[in-house]
This record gives structure tokens, sequence and C-alpha cells, in this order.
């Protein structure tokens, strides 16, 4: 972990704006615990989507869950790795 200076433009909730060192422009932060949200709510999406929508759709849809849900799991490790509890249960759903 390092320690850096950051300007923040705005703190809304669960969306603050913020640009990063050696960063051009400002990006969003999210929460992990909205982020683990969205990561379950896409799963929900792509099983009521399955064979509902067109294949090449579904794929997209699906390609989309899987890359935040790689975010999520980066996210994770990052805080296992620092001894930081996570801000969520991660329990599978029924």
């Amino acid at each position: 972990m390092r320690t850096e200076p950051v300007d923040i433009y705005s703190d809304f909730p669960n969306a603050a704006v913020l640009r990063h060192p050696g960063r051009k422009f400002p990006g969003v932060l999210i929460q992990g615990d909205t982020l683990y949200t969205w990561c379950q709510s896409l799963d929900d999406v792509c099983a009521r989507s399955r064979g509902r929508i067109d294949d090449d759709a579904f794929t997209e849809l699906n390609e989309f869950r899987n890359r935040l849900w790689t975010t999520l799991n980066s996210y994770k490790g990052v805080l296992l790795d620092n001894g930081i509890p996570l801000p969520f249960s991660d329990h599978p759903r029924s």
C-alpha cells in the first residue's frame, strides 16, 4: 500500500469522482459492496436472459458480467492481502 494525494471532484455516495495521480482524466470510485451487488444483479440478469435474447447479445452481456466479476475478485484479493475485511458477505446466492 502507498499513500498519494488525489484530486476529489465529487464525494457523491457510491460514485465519488476523483483523479488518480498520473492519470489525465478523473475516474469514479465504486464502493466494494456496491460492486458486489452489481455482480449479483448481472448474474440474475444473465440467468433470466439465457435463451430469451439472441446469442450475440447474451455473449456480450455475459462478457460484461465476467469483466465486472474480474474487477470484484481483484478488489477482494487486495483487501484480503491487506488484512481488510470484505464489506459484504461473500456467500453464493441460492
